[in-house]
C-alpha cells in the first residue's frame, strides 16, 4: 500500500495528548511519522479526517476525563475515525475495542501508526495486532514538536517495580532500555535543530540498564555531556532504591554545567510501614541520605517529589510522618495525588480511607508545601540572575529556567530573547514561580 493513497482518506490528522513527558514525546513522534508519509497535522478537530487521542491512566480522574472525552467524540463525530493510543487501549472494555470507527494503538506500537492507517483504509484492521507487547525504541525518529528550544528524549520503556497501587506497569511492561547510540543520536538531532534544553525521561531514569543487571545511567550521562554545544539537560524522575546505588557518581555528574541542578525523587509516603505496604523498595533513611548528600555538595539543588495521600493503610501517624519528611527535605515541587484504587492492582482490594479524611490530609500537605515554597522563594526577591528563556508564557511574559531549573516568568515584549540566556531581576516572589524583568543594561 503506497503511503500517498492514505492522503485520500486521512489528509488532516488531529492529535490530543494527555499525561507524562514521555507521552508528549510519543505524540511528537507520531506527528513526525504521519507528516513524513505526506499527511497533515492540524489544530482543530472539526476539520480532521482522523483524530488521535494519546492517553494516560496514571490517575483515575485523568482516565475518567479521557473516557468521557472519547464518548463525547464518538457522539459528536459518529462518522469520524478515532485512534486511541498510549496506555489506555489494553484496558478498554471489549465493546469499545470492537466499536466501529474506534481504533487502538498500544504504547508499544507508536511507530506502527502508518501501518495502522493502511490497515484501516484497506479494512484489514484487527485490534489484537496493535495490542501485542513488543520492545520499541522511541528514539532517533522523525518528530514534530510545538517547542522550538526544548527536546524530549526517552531512554527506556517500562519498569521492574511491583508497586501495589500502580496500573501503568501493566501497560508499559517490563523495563527495556534503549540503545545508547540511539539516545545520543536523538539528542544530537535535537541540538542540531536548535534545542537548548534536553529533557531526559522514562518511568525511572536511574534504572537504565538494570534489566541486564547493570546501572548504566552515569555512563550514558557522561557521553551526553560530551556532545558539543551549549545546552542544559534535565534528568527526569529517578526512584530512590535505584538512585542510591549510583549516588556518588550521580552527584559528581550533577556538578557538570550542562546538567540542571534538578532532582526528582518520588517519595510517595513518609512512613516506612506504608512504603513497605506499597511495595516500594526503599526506606525513608534512603530518601534523607540522597537529599542530604546532594545538598551537601550541590547546595542549589532543586528537589521535586511525589506524594500519594490516603493510601488505604495510612494511619494518622503515617500521615504525620509524611508531613515530617516534607518539612525535612523541603521540596520546591510536590506532585500531590489522592489515592484512587486502580484496576488490576492489589491495592484495589483494600478498604479505602474516607473522602473527608483524605481531603483533610491533602489540604494539610498542600498548606505545608505552600509555606515551604514561600520560604524558598523570598530570598530571590530583588536578585539578578542569568536564565535560559525556553518558551512563550502568558500575556506579555516569557518562561525561563536558571541552572537549578527554577521557573521564572519574565515580563517583556522582546521576542528576540527566546532561546537565549539573559540577565534578569526578580520583581515578585510567587509560590511556584518568580516574576522578573530584564536587567537594565545587561
Amino acid at each position: 500500500m503506497e503511503n500517498n493513497n492514505l492522503n485520500n482518506d486521512f489528509k488532516e490528522i488531529y492529535f490530543e495528548t494527555y499525561g507524562c513527558t514521555a507521552n508528549k514525546n510519543s505524540s511528537e513522534i507520531m506527528k513526525g511519522l504521519v507528516r513524513q508519509a505526506g499527511l497533515n497535522t492540524i489544530q482543530d478537530e472539526k476539520f480532521a479526517d482522523l483524530i488521535v487521542i494519546n492517553t494516560c491512566i496514571v490517575k483515575s480522574p485523568t482516565e475518567e476525563k479521557i473516557r468521557r472525552r472519547i464518548q463525547d467524540l464518538l457522539k459528536k463525530y459518529p462518522n469520524k475515525k478515532i485512534v486511541i493510543a498510549g496506555c489506555m487501549p489494553r484496558f478498554l472494555p471489549k465493546n469499545l475495542k470492537e466499536k466501529n470507527n474506534l481504533y487502538l494503538l498500544d504504547i508499544h506500537h507508536i511507530k506502527d501508526i502508518i501501518n495502522l492507517l493502511q490497515d484501516i483504509r484497506s479494512n484489514q484492521y484487527k485490534y489484537e495486532k496493535y495490542l501485542k507487547p513488543q520492545n520499541e525504541v522511541k528514539a532517533s525518529l522523525p518528530k514534530i514538536s510545538d517547542e522550538k528550544f526544548i527536546g524530549i528524549t526517552q531512554i527506556s520503556e517500562g519498569c521492574l517495580g511491583e508497586c501495589s497501587y500502580c496500573v501503568v506497569r501493566f501497560a508499559k511492561g517490563k523495563l527495556f532500555s534503549y540503545p545508547k547510540e540511539k539516545i545520543i543520536e536523538n539528542i544530537s538531532n535535537d541540538l542540531g535543530n536548535g534545542c537548548k534544553e534536553i529533557l531526559l525521561t522514562s518511568q525511572d531514569n536511574a534504572s537504565y540498564g538494570k534489566e541486564e543487571g547493570k546501572f548504566l545511567l552515569p555512563e550514558l550521562l557522561k557521553e551526553i555531556v560530551e556532545i558539543p554545544g551549549n545546552f542544559y539537560m534535565r534528568i527526569g524522575m529517578m526512584n530512590p532504591n535505584n538512585l542510591i546505588k549510583i549516588l556518588p557518581e550521580m552527584i559528581e555528574l550533577y556538578k557538570n554545567k550542562k546538567i540542571f541542578k534538578f532532582l526528582h525523587i518520588p517519595t510517595q509516603s513518609g512512613s516506612d510501614k506504608v512504603l513497605k505496604e506499597m511495595n516500594r523498595k526503599y526506606q525513608i533513611k534512603d530518601i534523607l541520605k540522597i537529599v542530604d548528600e546532594f545538598r551537601k555538595q550541590i547546595p542549589e539543588i532543586l528537589i521535586s517529589t511525589d506524594i500519594i495521600v490516603g493510601y488505604p493503610t495510612e494511619t494518622d501517624k503515617d500521615f504525620e510522618d509524611t508531613l515530617s519528611l516534607i518539612q525535612k527535605i523541603k521540596p520546591e515541587i510536590l506532585n500531590r495525588s489522592n489515592f484512587y484504587p486502580r484496576q488490576e492492582t492489589s491495592a484495589k482490594k483494600l478498604k479505602e480511607i474516607s473522602t473527608n479524611i483524605m481531603n483533610e490530609r491533602s489540604s494539610k500537605l498542600m498548606k505545608l508545601h505552600l509555606d515551604i515554597c514561600n520560604e524558598i522563594q523570598k530570598p530571590f526577591l530583588g536578585k539578578e540572575l542569568k536564565v535560559l528563556v525556553d518558551k512563550k508564557g502568558f500575556s506579555n511574559t516569557y518562561l525561563a529556567r536558571d541552572k537549578s531549573y527554577k521557573l521564572f516568568a519574565i515580563q517583556s515584549t522582546d521576542k528576540s530573547i527566546l532561546g537565549k540566556e539573559v540577565n534578569i531581576k526578580v520583581k515578585k516572589a510567587m509560590p511556584h514561580y518568580l516574576l522578573a524583568e530584564l536587567a537594565v543594561g545587561k
